[in-house]
Parts: structure tokens; sequence; C-alpha cells
């Protein structure tokens, strides 16, 4: 048996707690940022670029997704062999150069490419900035601090269609790749001027054919970190699903399109509460039993949520309130449910922590788009067909976290 090796925080991090925490929260918040911010985009976007099929528009999301997904295949194995920071700033690089291309791409494959190759950039932030948290803390701890970090930069993504419909204004739908930019140079400047590289070279692992191989078969064998990364699966999937057809239900199905920015801010900054009550209390009540009691909550709120909308009770003037209530309670078990998953999957997995947070996110984001792409593309004019998504796989999650122990 694998003896487990657990870090604890790391002499070498120089950073105050409170900076730790921000700059951790900034990275994330760049993934988020890169995602909510293209939402105002898309219809202008549809009218450009494909015009004959607005529903096409979508797939800048899922687009950058996969492609993310992908990426974190590599992203933490790299890291393991090279350390966080640099990962980090390849990472970044990549990111930035595709925004690049994106700025001035005139079709909608162009596009999608760049987006795609953004996605394989973001997987530095995101997949090496979990190994770095894991770095110098373990289990509920790292738990607590993951949600800490994410009421932070809850903040960003509550703004970001705000802040994308700005630069829309300004330079039209190319204007938010240059969002893009100024938050990729703004986050590697601060890493790599500030946080002290938290692997050292004696616990750096070889990119080399046999050692990787080793490290892969010890976390897919692992049937913890297996049942994790399924529920983390089900969990990304519905909400990306809500997410690509978010703008066509607040701006189609609810006459809510000009106001779609607030509306969205407003239901991210409500949902964050998750954060907060996670990081409060997940030290005492554990992190599988709050995560399993959220997907408790979802199925049977998307439960009734599918009878009031299928069965049409639900009076005019209920219909949008309604429908705003359930998308905080989706975005509310994100929050309550991702940190504690992530932290369950890594809890034995200290010593190869960048193999195993990217297998664990690489295939958890690459199986999500597969439940997201075609929810977005069945949009119907209603919300019926990601209610149904969201209840099937928060059921499917319940299911499985009763599988699972801390």
């Amino acid at each position: 048996m694998t003896q487990t090796v657990h870090f604890q925080q790391a002499p070498q991090q120089r950073l105050p707690m409170p900076e730790f925490i921000t700059m951790l929260a900034f990275l994330f918040a760049t993934i988020a940022f890169s995602i909510d911010a293209m939402l105002p985009a898309l219809p202008e976007i549809a009218a450009q670029l494909t015009p004959e099929n607005v529903n096409r528009a979508q797939l800048i999301l899922t687009a950058f997704v996969a492609g993310m997904g992908l990426g974190t295949l590599f992203a933490g194995p790299i890291s393991d062999a090279i350390g966080r920071k640099r990962a980090i700033t390849i990472g970044f690089a990549i990111y930035a150069a595709a925004a690049v291309v994106a700025i001035f791409a005139n079709s909608i494959e162009v596009l999608l490419a760049a987006r795609f190759v953004q996605g394989l950039g973001a997987a530095g932030p995101r997949i090496v900035g979990l190994a770095l948290v894991r770095d110098l803390y373990e289990g509920r701890e790292m738990a607590r601090i993951t949600s800490i970090v994410m009421m932070v930069f809850i903040i960003i993504p509550a703004l970001a269609p705000s802040i994308g419909q700005g630069m829309i204004w300004l330079a039209g739908w190319h204007g938010v790749f240059i969002g893009f930019l100024i938050f990729a140079v703004i986050g590697s400047t601060w890493l790599n001027l500030r946080q002290a590289e938290t692997l050292p070279p004696e616990r750096r692992r070889p990119l080399r054919a046999g050692p990787l191989k080793e490290a892969a078969r010890e976390v897919l064998t692992d049937r913890h970190v297996v049942l994790c990364t399924l529920i983390l699966t089900l969990g990304f999937g519905q909400m990306f699903g809500l997410l690509s057809s978010a703008q066509q239900l607040f701006g189609e199905a609810y006459g809510k399109g000009d106001a779609f920015p607030s509306w969205f801010a407003a239901m991210a900054l409500l949902s964050g509460a998750g954060t907060v009550l996670n990081a409060a209390f997940v030290t005492r009540f554990g992190m599988r039993r709050i995560a399993k009691w959220a997907y408790i909550m979802q199925t049977c709120v998307s439960a009734v949520m599918l009878v009031l909308v299928g069965g049409g009770l639900l009076p005019e003037a209920l219909q949008f309130p309604a429908f705003f209530i359930w998308c905080v309670s989706v975005f509310f078990m994100a929050g309550v449910t991702f940190g504690n998953l992530n932290a369950l999957a890594l809890q034995r997995m200290g010593h190869i922590a960048g193999m195993a947070a990217s297998i664990v996110s690489a295939t958890s984001t690459l199986l999500a788009t597969l439940i997201a792409a075609p929810v977005g593309l069945l949009y119907d004019g209603t919300a019926l067909p990601v209610i149904i998504a969201t209840l099937i796989c928060s059921a499917l999650a319940w299911y499985l976290m009763g599988m699972l122990r801390d």
C-alpha cells in the first residue's frame, strides 16, 4: 500500500494569509470571468458569425470548457515536474495568446478554435492552483480554505456579465477578450512577484513515462477518487448546462435580456452564501455530509420546479421569480459541494497532488461538457431542458454520495 505523505504549511510560503487567499481567488476568478463575461456577448456573436443557427454561439462556452478539460490532463503533471509557479505562468501565456487570436477572429470556426486553446491555457491556473493549496494544506482545512477562496472571488464572476457588457459597449464583443488579457497579466505578475514556490526541487517528479503511468494508475484505481470525480462531473454538468442557456432563458423566455447582467450578479452574490456556510461549518460537520445534503436539496428543489413549470402551474407573475430562485439554488449547490469534493478527492493524494488534480479535473470537466453541450443545444424557449438535466444529475450525485466515505 502506498503511504500517504501529508504536508502542512510550508516555510517557503512568505505571503500573509489574507493575500495568499486573495491571490488564489484571483487566479480561480480568471476562469469564471472567462466564462461569465462571454454571456452578454453571445447575441452579438451569433448575429455576426452564425446568424443561420444562433444556438451555435453557445459552443463558445463549451469549447472553452472542453479545452480546459483537456489541458488539465497535462497541467498537473507538468507542475509536478517544473514547479507550480512556472506551470501557472506558462498557462497564462497560452491563455493570453489565444485571446489575441480571438480578438481578430472573423468566423465562428476561428473563434471556437481560439476559445479551445484559451481553455487549454486556463487549465494552468485552475489545476495548479489546487495543487498549490494541497502542497500547504489537507483535508477539512483545505476544504475550508477553498471555500474562503470561492467566497472572495465570487464578486468577480458576479460582476463579469456587467464588465463584459461594458467592454462590448466600448469595443464590441472583441473587447471582452481585451479584458481576458488584462486578467492574465495581473494574475501572472502577482503570482511571480509575491508567491514563493511551494514545490521544492527535491519533491518534484520527472516527466517520464514510468513515474507518470504509476501515478496515474494510483489515482485511477482509487475508488474514493473515482467516486468524487463522477460526482464532480454531475455537478459541473448541470451548472455548465445552465450557464450555456442562461442568456437565452433570461432574455427570450423571461424578457429580462437588457437587465441580464444585473440579475446574474444578484444570482451569483446570493448563491455565494453557500461558500460562506461551507467555510463556517465544514470542520464541524465534514465534507461528505455537507455535500450530500446539498445534492438532496437540489434534487428536491428541481423536482418541485419541474412539476411547476412542466405542468404550467405557476401564474405569470411568479414564473420568473421561481426560475430565479431555482437558478440561485443551482449555484448555491456548486458553492457548497465543489470545494469539498476536490478536497475529498485529493485527501490521500498529497504526494502526487498535481497528477491527481489533473485527472480529477480533466475527467470531470470533459465529461461535464458531454452533459452541458446537448442541454444547451436542446434549448426550446423554456427552462424545461435544463431543469430536467439538473434533476437527473443531482439525483445521481445524491446516490453516489451515499457510497462515499470521508
